[in-house]
């Protein structure tokens, strides 16, 4: 067996791992319908998705007056919770972390959730058990700082020239070349393959099959 490239693999998890960018998306525009404020449009919300929830309001919204963030905020976790236990894992995510901790990669999320609805969704999927740490947006620096990355490598003893960050924005990808990590992109999330291209991923995956079979050979 070829020597590994990386010990240590983070991930993205909405749109990443989780089917859940329409969901996003819906919920995002339904806050601002609720407080009577410009409804974004689908590509203005899809482009967020990945930032911490404020920071995501303040994005999306630039132009309203910032007292309405921290409604949005608020609106959009009431739309969000009454569906996130319905939202489904990618199909072949399962079979890929379960390939990935048996060959021996630490493994790991960095997402712009919350504390309670990682630890919700990860419940939900059944892969609390899964990953040796995580990170979460209101822990620490959103995206695209690269604390995320620094602090779970610390964590786990890993360094950050043998850590691979795998993510379906921008922002994943810019903040892995902030902390120096190498990344690969997905495309079957948030933003679309053209714009995750001008980051330089080392590869961009349009499947989760696609992304399964290039770790096996590349990682």
């Amino acid at each position: 067996m070829a020597k590994k490239k990386f010990d240590f693999i983070v991930f993205d998890w909405d749109g990443t791992l989780m089917d859940s960018t329409s969901t996003i998306v819906k919920c995002i525009q339904a806050s601002a319908r609720d407080l009577g404020l410009p409804i974004p449009d689908e590509q203005a919300a899809s482009y967020v998705i990945g930032l911490s929830l404020s920071a995501a309001m303040q994005a999306v919204m630039p132009d309203v007056d910032a007292k309405y963030h921290a409604r949005m905020v608020e609106r959009y976790r009431y739309h969000y919770l009454a569906n996130d236990h319905e939202l489904p894992l990618f199909e072949g995510v399962r079979e890929l972390l379960a390939e990935l901790s048996h060959d021996g990669y630490f493994l790991a999320v960095a997402t712009g959730k919350s504390r309670v609805g990682l630890n919700r969704a990860m419940h939900s999927a059944d892969l609390l058990s899964m990953f040796d740490a995580t990170r979460c947006a209101d822990e620490t620096f959103s995206k695209p700082h690269p604390a995320m990355l620094q602090e779970l490598s610390r964590e786990l003893g890993q360094d950050l020239k043998r850590t691979l960050m795998i993510g379906d924005t921008t922002h994943d990808l810019q903040m892995a070349s902030n902390a120096g990590v190498a990344s690969v992109a997905v495309e079957y999330g948030a933003h679309d393959a053209e714009t995750l291209l001008s980051c330089a991923p080392m590869y961009s995956a349009k499947t989760v099959k696609e992304l399964h079979d290039w770790l096996s050979q590349n990682a």
